[in-house]
């Protein structure tokens, strides 16, 4: 029997799914018992995706950024709840927050723009809020004055902010903060 571990991109991939008493199972292997862990004792701060396989069995553990709700390569949408989850997930990588409204017209310019650097830069994190109602308390924990504003942070702290569609300058913000 041969045991193959590979890294892979982070991705979502489902796994055949086996009774374990209320908790997953992370192998089943021939020849061996399957072991089984509980998901709310699970912690995993890799970067990245590991798969095992066997035969036809398999299973990937995610990387914390992935269980967070975050995937890179494209814009994650947050709120009050999910913004810190994900910043601390995030470790020492760049998150790019986009503050907006849905009734503002630059946020609408700048949002398949900011899509675009989702995909360009796969180091960093890309987060939006809609401050909203709901989201208020959050906005006005960041300090949001007006709309669109990008918090750029590090660390889990805000280093840059640009403020207004100015693309260009968001760039090189981004690009400062992750060459620092």
């Amino acid at each position: 029997m041969a045991l193959r571990i590979s890294l892979s991109p982070p991705s979502i991939r489902s796994s055949p799914s086996l009774p374990c008493s209320g908790r997953q199972p992370i192998a089943a292997l021939p020849d061996a018992k399957s072991g089984c862990f509980s998901s709310k004792r699970l912690s995993v701060t890799s970067s990245r995706s590991i798969g095992v396989s066997s035969g036809n069995r398999s299973f990937k553990i995610n990387s914390s950024l992935e269980i967070a709700g975050a995937t890179v390569g494209k814009v994650t949408e947050v709120n009050k709840d999910t913004f810190w989850p994900i910043v601390n997930a995030a470790g020492d990588k760049t998150v790019v927050l986009d503050m907006y409204t849905q009734w503002c017209g630059p946020c609408k310019v700048m949002a398949p723009k900011f899509q675009e650097l989702s995909e360009k830069y796969l180091d960093v994190v890309f987060l939006k809020l809609d401050c909203n109602q709901d989201n208020k308390p959050l906005a006005k924990e960041l300090g949001i004055k007006v709309v669109p504003t990008f918090k750029i942070l590090k660390d889990k702290k805000v280093v840059k902010v640009v403020t207004g569609a100015k693309f260009d300058d968001l760039v090189l913000a981004i690009d400062a903060v992750r060459s620092s």
